[in-house]
């Protein structure tokens, strides 16, 4: 079985000191080295998992990890592993985490029209991490271990979101002197925009969209330069830092760039999960209606999900007939495709269906997904034990392939396993408590000496975090 290396390495070196380091610079290296950084950001996106607002999404997240990969590909720092993830919360933001771990708003992303506006966000999010921003905010402070350090920066990140709660969230996490640190927010701010537009440029998108973003958001947000404190706001929008990148693309020649289909369909997917059902119908009928608007194959593909939800199966299938007309081959569709097929209990042999589709698209996780639970309905347990082993290979921190991998374990009477399983499905998902349990059933659930010995060695990891976390409490 694939172990969590980077979790569980990460969660073993809770003890170890990061004392003396300095303020800014690129100095901070000699202190909190790449692999620290790295580490810190795997903390806390423990508690960011965990958190209801975490969009647990695999499409939604493929998504903005191609993209975003692309963009990593023309940065300073094209080796940095990235991991990109959404926040449901209408409020228009992005952040980065020490490491390469970078959050997007669904409120962003559906404010942003055009792929290059998007990329604008994220390339400069991709310049906070590989200037080192926010560990050099960390720097300068003393803290008993990078877990610590792993709050602060979540707590930074809670104050840039929340002003109301700033106080409590920053002395809360012991850092009384952060406050004056987030200063340094304006100066980072316009590092990431010039480092980030030179990325933009470099991956073929258009460089004017990022100041014409910041003007949306501005008006979007209602942000006036010296209303709210500017280092407790969310990535400050002012007019010094629109006018700086405007000066810069002035000169650029129009680039008209083409959104890709993904961008498309990830917007038309978040409008028609997020809007009530028949407003998502009413929504989508109006936009292939005779006031024709956006991208009609995104629009039938999110009319086809909302009347899914809507609970309008037999509509949804004779739309998905058009769609599939219309569109070309695209996993996405592919994976819709699936969910009509398996609604229709006339179809045969859905298993062939996903067989092909996840060859042609062998990355995208829901396709697995949807495959694999075909495959637990027909009990073919060790094919889905086969493509379950092969995906966690690749996609290592993804909680839904462990609790599909648990239920086929236990329906194979590989009970020990199972409960293994189900410990990483529940510490991807923040549940400390419940790995811990899932661990110990597993303890008691098997002899075999290899998995017993991993077993003891996560046991002592998990509970020397719940020790730590009972002393900070």
């Amino acid at each position: 079985m694939k172990r969590l290396l980077p979790l569980l390495l990460c969660s073993a070196v809770l003890t170890c000191h990061a004392d003396g380091l300095p303020d800014l610079g690129d100095a901070s290296q000699e202190m909190i080295s790449p692999q620290q950084e790295r580490q810190i950001g795997e903390q806390s996106m423990f508690q960011i998992r965990a958190d209801k607002s975490y969009l647990d999404d695999a499409e939604i997240a493929d998504y903005l990890n191609q993209l975003g990969s692309l963009l990593v590909a023309n940065s300073a720092e094209p080796a940095q592993a990235f991991e990109f993830f959404a926040i449901n919360d209408n409020a228009i933001n992005a952040f980065a985490m020490p490491g390469g771990f970078i959050g997007v708003n669904t409120g962003l992303l559906l404010l942003a029209q055009n792929e290059s506006e998007l990329a604008s966000v994220l390339s400069h999010e991709i310049a906070h991490v590989t200037q080192h921003h926010l560990a050099r905010m960390i720097a300068g402070q003393k803290y008993d271990s990078l877990a610590a350090m792993a709050t602060i920066a979540v707590a930074i990140l809670a104050a840039r979101n929340n002003p109301q709660a700033a106080t409590a969230a920053i002395y809360g996490a012991q850092g009384g002197a952060m406050q004056r640190q987030l200063n340094f927010t304006r100066t980072y701010e316009l590092e990431a925009d010039r480092i980030g537009l030179a990325t933009l440029q470099k991956s073929g998108f258009d460089a004017r969209a990022m100041p014409a973003f910041f003007e949306k958001m501005q008006r979007a947000t209602r942000l006036s330069e010296g209303n709210t404190p500017t280092y407790l706001r969310t990535h400050p929008v002012t007019a010094e830092r629109i006018a700086d990148v405007g000066n810069r693309v002035q000169q650029l020649p129009f680039h008209l760039v083409p959104d890709s289909l993904n961008f498309q369909l990830v917007r038309a997917k978040l409008n028609a999960t997020q809007k009530p059902p028949a407003e998502a119908v009413a929504f989508f009928t109006s936009a292939l209606g005779e006031q024709k608007f956006g991208n009609p194959v995104a629009n039938r593909y999110g009319l086809v999900l909302a009347l899914l939800r809507n609970k309008q199966e037999k509509q949804a299938a004779q739309e998905f007939a058009a769609l599939r007309q219309q569109a070309a081959a695209n996993a996405m569709i592919a994976a819709l495709d699936g969910k009509i097929r398996h609604l229709n209990a006339q179809e045969k042999n859905i298993a062939a269906f996903y067989r092909t589709a996840t060859q042609n698209f062998p990355q995208h996780r829901a396709l697995v997904y949807d495959y694999a639970e075909v495959l637990l309905e027909d009990q073919h347990f060790d094919e889905a034990l086969k493509l379950l082993n092969a995906q966690i290979l690749t996609h290592g921190n993804d909680a839904r392939l462990y609790e599909l991998q648990a239920q086929t374990f236990t329906a194979l009477g590989r009970q020990q396993e199972a409960h293994h399983a189900l410990a990483y499905n529940n510490i991807l998902h923040g549940n400390l408590r419940g790995a811990i349990e899932q661990l110990e059933l597993a303890k008691q659930a098997g002899t075999d000496y290899y998995e017993l010995s991993t077993i003891e060695t996560e046991l002592k990891q998990f509970r020397e975090i719940a020790a730590a976390q009972r002393k900070k409490n």
